[in-house]
């Protein structure tokens, strides 16, 4: 369908002339006394042209779609044009530039919103998020390099709107929300699905996992892009929801999975958007014929959400007649049977998930798409005890934070590092201490409740064997 951007540019230039006309009749340092249609039109050309160049691809059906939307509004010869024509003016070429900065019309929005408290830019960026997702749907598989962009674009009109100290519809500022060991369950079924972008907020706020919000965002694009093509009757190359997840202990895994639950409900994926955790001991029995059942029960209660086995490596061990291999080929067949009601997410060590992956040819298939949680470093940690600090109202003086950079520092970062855990446990280790220390002072002062000290901080003995993956 050549009309694809035809809706979103006519809202774009629709809702955004009114804006920019009653804009221009104020005297603001930078803004245009006047801003015509044509302006604006200008405006969402350029976008769809650099997101059309993003890849450099500039497919017929992307070129049919910009010929569609904009030949009716500029007065050219593009009305007569074709792809080839289009494609020997150059009108694309190097448009992708475009993209790398927030533009003047953006960054006077962004302007004009911090003075009197509107919020233009934040419907500039939901209509500029329209326009992108059009761009991707023209073709039926959309390219994850212009995914990519459109990820990059997002982020750079994020940031100018944080800039502006603007505050972000869902209550989020940009600021850095909760550690991933703390974060909060689920809210309840019934509650309305929250907005995409609330949830992709909550998930910048984790601490670290740069390449798990990036891999998770692309994951979102890509779904919003297929609906898109989906509303309009075009077809979908139909692709696996499933996940692998790896990595070491307390990397977030569970805190990602419950937050890609709901970013599943919101994008229609699933219904409810429940995350439903189990391991081996959940889904093995101890007796032939009751595995396949006991693993039927687990995978019923988490349809229509997402399901995550931890540690997933366990059920391939033991063996061609172990129980888990029993496990293995239930979840294989269910996963099938159910292909559009669940999405399911296996979990554990890098090498250990690999060697599950191969255990069955149908998973192989069903969990194309592996996102890997990389071990905090020392400083991240800091932040996640840091922001533990801040939630119980405790203060971490200079000294302490040192001591415990110098004792994380010397922690070896080998197979089971305990990553966020590590950090909670020393937290929860000097609580108790401060708390032993202060018994023995007499009316102690709220500053001397609140306050953590070096002899506080006493190193605790990291874990010798994972209690989990997550």
């Amino acid at each position: 369908m050549s009309d694809l951007l035809v809706d979103p540019v006519s809202r774009f230039v629709e809702e955004l002339t009114p804006v920019l006309g009653s804009i221009a009749q104020d005297v603001i340092p930078g803004v245009p006394r006047e801003k015509t249609p044509t302006e604006v039109t200008m405006e969402a050309y350029n976008l769809v042209a650099a997101f059309i160049d993003s890849d450099s691809r500039h497919t017929d059906a992307e070129l049919w779609s910009f010929i569609a939307a904009f030949a009716p509004r500029m007065t050219t010869m593009l009305a007569y044009a074709s792809p080839n024509d289009v494609r020997k003016a150059g009108l694309v070429d190097g448009k992708r530039s475009w993209l790398a900065a927030p533009s003047l019309l953006f960054d006077i929005l962004v302007e004009v919103d911090r003075q009197r408290g509107t919020a233009h830019s934040w419907r500039y960026y939901q209509l500029a998020m329209e326009l992108a997702q059009a761009v991707c749907a023209t073709d039926e598989v959309p390219s994850e390099t212009e995914l990519a962009a459109l990820e990059r674009f997002r982020n750079v009109m994020l940031r100018a709107i944080d800039r502006g100290g603007l505050r972000r519809p869902g209550g989020s500022t940009g600021a850095p929300a909760s550690d991933a060991a703390a974060a909060k369950p689920p809210p309840p079924v019934q509650e309305p699905a929250r907005p995409l972008e609330e949830l992709l907020a909550e998930l910048d706020g984790l601490v670290g996992l740069a390449p798990v919000k990036a891999e998770v965002k692309l994951v979102a694009n890509l779904i919003k892009v297929q609906n898109l093509r989906k509303e309009r009757g075009l077809p979908v190359m139909e692709s696996s929801r499933h996940l692998v997840f790896t990595g070491n202990p307390g990397t977030g895994k569970t805190t990602v999975a419950r937050l890609l639950a709901q970013i599943y409900r919101t994008l229609k994926v699933v219904d409810n958007g429940h995350l439903v955790e189990t391991d081996r001991a959940g889904l093995v029995a101890g007796y032939v014929g009751q595995t396949a059942l006991k693993v039927t029960e687990v995978f019923n209660s988490a349809l229509q959400g997402v399901l995550l086995i931890d540690e997933a490596y366990a059920l391939a061990r033991g063996g061609d007649n172990d129980f888990g291999r029993e496990a293995i080929d239930t979840l294989v067949k269910l996963v099938e049977d159910h292909r559009d009601d669940i999405v399911v997410i296996a979990a554990g060590y890098p090498n250990e998930m690999h060697t599950f992956v191969e255990s069955n040819p149908g998973l192989r298939s069903r969990f194309p798409k592996t996102i890997h949680f990389p071990d905090y470093s020392t400083d991240e940690l800091v932040e996640i005890f840091e922001s533990m600090c801040k939630k119980a109202s405790y203060t971490l003086t200079h000294p302490a934070r040192d001591a415990i950079t110098q004792w994380l520092d010397a922690q070896p970062r080998d197979k089971g590092f305990g990553n966020g855990r590590l950090a909670r446990n020393l937290f929860e280790a000097a609580m108790a201490h401060q708390a032993s220390r202060l018994v023995t002072i007499d009316n102690p002062t709220n500053e001397q409740l609140m306050e953590l000290l070096p002899e506080d901080v006493v190193p605790v003995q990291p874990p010798t064997s994972p209690a989990g993956t997550s």
